[in-house]
């Protein structure tokens, strides 16, 4: 079983990202089976709003904008910070407690508050043509698990992913670009595929920060 002492033992790639998630999502592939399919049934009502765009009321049509981005922010966003929490435990081998996808409310505001400020940051950044929001995101990709694994602030975590991602922006960018093709190869394997290829890539992701952050620590340790 992995441990967060054998993780101190990998290099900090795409690569050992990808391989380590690979081997949690069989070991521990029912549990994050469940935290997916849970996950996609909190989203169904985002996709059922987004279909009544066609309805040619603008009154109901605003409403329904209006629905959507509260239910994401104030519902999704904090579930979607607790299948965080789970996946990086998984990662790490540890005890996997699912009642953790409602780690989110524990935390409430600062999450929300986090997921707000994540999104501003990397909206502002797409609307300057495209390339800084890329980097933006890129570097603050470890926002989320900062604040549930290390309970931090949101203006902290945001000034400790920029400070943790230096000189791995462009692995987190390359993990994106992989995202693609391992999509694509879900897809094919009719279609079904699509589940391990979505499962795989949230466990490279959380794969990525606990081997920088396990040499981070462990850099600090010996100072």
């Amino acid at each position: 079983m992995e441990t967060i002492e054998s993780i101190h033992n990998l290099k900090s790639t795409a690569g050992s990202a990808y391989s380590l998630g690979w081997r949690q999502m069989f070991k521990y592939f029912l549990y994050a089976f469940l935290v997916i399919v849970f996950l996609g049934v909190i989203q169904t009502p985002v996709g059922w709003t987004w279909e009544m765009r066609d309805i040619h009321f603008p009154v109901m049509f605003s409403f329904f904008n209006i629905f959507t981005i509260a239910f994401y922010i104030f519902l999704v966003a904090p579930l979607r910070y607790g299948a965080y929490k789970v996946f990086l435990n998984i990662i790490r081998g540890g005890e996997i407690k699912m009642n953790e996808l409602f780690y989110g409310f524990k935390d409430y505001i600062n999450i929300v508050l986090a997921n707000l400020l994540l999104t501003a940051i990397i909206g502002i950044g797409i609307v300057f043509l495209i390339v800084p929001g890329i980097i933006f995101a890129c570097r603050l990709a470890f926002v989320p698990y900062l604040v549930v694994d290390k309970k931090m602030e949101a203006v902290k975590a945001v000034e400790e992913s920029w400070r943790m991602t230096r000189g791995h922006g462009w692995t987190i960018f390359l993990m994106a670009l992989m995202t693609i093709p391992i999509g694509i190869a879900g897809l094919a394997a009719l279609g079904i595929g699509i589940i391990f290829s979505i499962i795989w890539a949230n466990l490279a992701f959380a794969a990525i920060y606990a081997i920088v952050i396990a040499k981070k620590e462990n850099s600090d340790l010996s100072v």
